[in-house]
Order: C-alpha cells, then sequence, then structure tokens
C-alpha cells in the first residue's frame, strides 16, 4: 500500500469527522481492547477493529475510526501474515510463554536442522483441519474456550478448516532450541496450534514464545504508526495525523464506481433504491466527482450502504 492511498490531511477544527482507518504496530503487553481505549482517547471518536491480536503478540492492528467502523463486516476475512517463534522442547498450558509449563521433552538430534525444519514446515502447507487451542476466545455452547480452562473443565474441541499459503524458515537457534518462520494463512487460523503441531511432527512438544503480524489484508506494518506516534501527530500536527488515515474510499480503491446525478443522488441518500444494470456487488458511490460513500447491489437494485 503506498502512501499515495493515504487522505491530504485533516484540518484541526475537524478532526472528530475523521472515517477511515488507521494501522496500529500494536505492542507486546497490551490488549486489543487496551488499544482501542487509547485511540479513543486520542482522537475523541468512535473506534473498532477488525480482530484481536493476544496480548503478548505484536504488529500490525487496523482500527476504525467514525464511520469507518461501518466498514468491519468487509475487513473480517483477511489473510494475515504473521513472523513466528516456536520453541521445542517445552509444552504449556495455553501454548505460548504466558501459559504455565506443563511438560518438557527432550529433542531429536535432528529435529535443528535446516533441512528437517523446512521439510516439515512444508508439510503443512495447503487446506486442513486444525484443532484450536483450548485457551481461545471461540465460543461453545455459549461460553468462550478459555472460560472451560480456567474452570479446569474438559471440553472436545472441533477441528476448523484452514489453508496455509506459504511458510519460510527464518533462523534456527540450536542454543535457545528457537525455530524462526513466516507463515501465510487464512481467518481462523491458529497460529499457537500451528507451533504445537509443527514441534509433534518434529518429534518433541513446543510453543509460541514470539508472534508480530506483519500482514493484515491490505493493511502492512510498513504503514503502521505506534500509540506515541500517534499522540504525538495527533497533538502537534495535525495534517501528518490525516496522512495516516486510510479513507473509506481507499479502503474499497478495487472496487467498480458508479456516479450519480442529483436527482438520483437523493432518492440514493434517502435509503430508495434505484434501479442500475449492473452485476451484483459493492460499489463507489460519486457525484460530480466527489466520493459519496459506498452502494450493494443486487438483482439491480442499489441501495445505500455507507455514507460519509
Amino acid at each position: 500500500m503506498s502512501l499515495e492511498m493515504f487522505s491530504e490531511g485533516v484540518p484541526k477544527n475537524t478532526l472528530k469527522k475523521i472515517n477511515g482507518i488507521i494501522v496500529i504496530n500494536k505492542p507486546p503487553n497490551l490488549t486489543s481492547h487496551d488499544i482501542v481505549y487509547k485511540v479513543k482517547k486520542i482522537v475523541n471518536e468512535k473506534v473498532g477493529h477488525t480482530g484481536t491480536l493476544d496480548p503478548m503478540a505484536t504488529g500490525v492492528l487496523p482500527l476504525l475510526i467514525g464511520k469507518g467502523t461501518l466498514c468491519s463486516k468487509y475487513l473480517i476475512n483477511h489473510d494475515k501474515t504473521y513472523e513466528v517463534k516456536l520453541k521445542l522442547g517445552i509444552k504449556t498450558t495455553t501454548a505460548d510463554i504466558e501459559g504455565d509449563v506443563i511438560e518438557k521433552r527432550s529433542i531429536p538430534k535432528d529435529a535443528e536442522k535446516k533441512e528437517t525444519v523446512e521439510k516439515i514446515l512444508k508439510s503443512f502447507l495447503g487446506k486442513q483441519k486444525q484443532i484450536p487451542p483450548i485457551y481461545s476466545a471461540i465460543k461453545v455452547k455459549g461460553k468462550k474456550l478459555y472460560e472451560y480452562a480456567r474452570k479446569g473443565k474438559k471440553i472436545e474441541l472441533e477441528p476448523r478448516n484452514i489453508e496455509i499459503y506459504e511458510i519460510q524458515l527464518l533462523k534456527i537457534d540450536e542454543k535457545e532450541n528457537i525455530i524462526e518462520f513466516n507463515v501465510k494463512c487464512s481467518k481462523g487460523t491458529y497460529i499457537r496450534s500451528l507451533c504445537e503441531d509443527i514441534a509433534v511432527r518434529l518429534g518433541t512438544i513446543g510453543h509460541m514464545c514470539g508472534l508480530n503480524r506483519i500482514q493484515v489484508g491490505q493493511f502492512s506494518i510498513e504503514n503502521s504508526i505506534t500509540i506515541e506516534e500517534l499522540e504525538k501527530e495527533f497533538n502537534l500536527n495535525s495534517k501528518s495525523f490525516g496522512k495516516k488515515i486510510i479513507t473509506i474510499e481507499n479502503i474499497f480503491r478495487e472496487n467498480k464506481s458508479i456516479s450519480l446525478n442529483d436527482r438520483k443522488l437523493q432518492l440514493f441518500l434517502n435509503g430508495v433504491k434505484i434501479t442500475q444494470n449492473y452485476e451484483d456487488g459493492v460499489y463507489k458511490i460519486y457525484n460530480k466527482g466527489t466520493f459519496i460513500g459506498i452502494g450493494i447491489i443486487k438483482e439491480n437494485l442499489l441501495k445505500r450502504d455507507i455514507i460519509i
């Protein structure tokens, strides 16, 4: 994503009208809800997210601001890319470093050889079933799995369909028994479970000891901003801050557009469905070259969805 995709800046007296997305580079030891709260206090606007990161994890956390929150339904199925650290020989209750150690096991001599690790990693490519970790927010019978786990209750976990698109070895630290790799995967993939499964195929056990998300759909770490940078730029240079906002128009940059005349625009804004002979889909709506918002066409009828 290039910087041209960002807005041209927002005058200070209109900052409350910010509508779009800002990509936060999340630090460790904070929840996604912590970040949402901090950003909300900075911008004094409604803020939401498209999916959480574990407290220990770092990296890309797209936040929706203002009417950008209405875009959430379009942004929840993105593929994701992570930098991962897997520590071999130790299993924890949560499958990551935040859990208690429940087992230690020796590591086969060839488990940390480059050829062996690369072969095992490649064996995970493609569509597959994955059992999620018990310490997760998936709901079963109205309760989140971690609620059962905290009470020591056992529950049968159903495997979920996932897909690993790319997986690449980055580094092997034989002294610390840590394997670092990149993985691009589908929505719903649990990297903690992936780490445990990789360790098993290497003939041992393991847990995730590091996680950095570097890409979520079109949002990358290169275009992110830290909370500290956001607070500084918002307070000292509103125009600079505005350039960090990805506008709703640019979120849908790949979608086709429809230009409405004044009469049809008024009907559209009033919620009236307008006949348009286009394929079903989501469209950018314009009037005299000005971006109005997002509309949906179904069975040749255009209805409004997001109005900025």
